[in-house]
């Protein structure tokens, strides 16, 4: 476990299938999360999902965000690619809807950087984000990020294409103090 302020990151266990699964699973929390997301998910495929990063030792993994106050599951993060010759890792971050905007978001993104550097030893954390998630980019920003990229017109969600905006930090630029 790694805790932050407001929140734990952990392993996932069985029994946040279910909770993921409803969490994920609204149409707000699927467009955010890729290229193919817009489908609804089936609980087989969450369990799958849970399956996996149970049984995976890296270098790519998923970590459950628990809010530290009530125990419970609210949303996922991990690395998603690594490149060791660079020192470079990819991350993504999502949370259920009632938990957002709530400081849950940059505490994750500060506990997860922190130890991505201090315990990985990585030099960059990179992280895309969609044109329209503004949430997501004053996130991200909060915590340093810096924007370094745009694929232009890359992504379509609702009846038109959209941007992906590219992000990077640095440990210098991880800006720890709390919301």
């Amino acid at each position: 476990m790694i805790e932050g302020k407001k929140i734990i990151l952990r392993a996932y266990k069985e029994s946040d299938v279910e909770v993921s699964f409803n969490l994920i699973n609204t149409l707000n929390i699927r467009t955010m999360l890729g290229r193919i997301d817009i489908f609804p998910s089936s609980m087989a495929a969450q369990k799958e999902f849970v399956e996996k990063t149970i049984s995976n030792t890296g270098p790519t993994f998923n970590f459950a965000i628990e809010e530290k106050e009530s125990g419970r599951y609210i949303g996922g993060c991990g690395i998603n690619s690594y490149d060791s010759k660079n020192r470079k890792v990819v991350i993504g971050l999502w949370l259920g809807e009632e938990y957002q905007e709530k400081g849950y978001g940059s505490d994750t993104l500060r506990t997860l950087c922190s130890f991505i550097f201090d315990e990985m030893n990585i030099h960059k954390i990179d992280l895309d984000y969609f044109s329209f998630n503004e949430k997501g980019k004053k996130c991200y920003e909060k915590v340093g990020f810096k924007q370094e990229g745009i694929r232009r017109k890359e992504l379509f969600r609702f009846g038109k294409y959209h941007d992906i905006i590219e992000m990077g930090l640095f440990k210098e630029d991880l800006i720890l103090k709390e919301d």
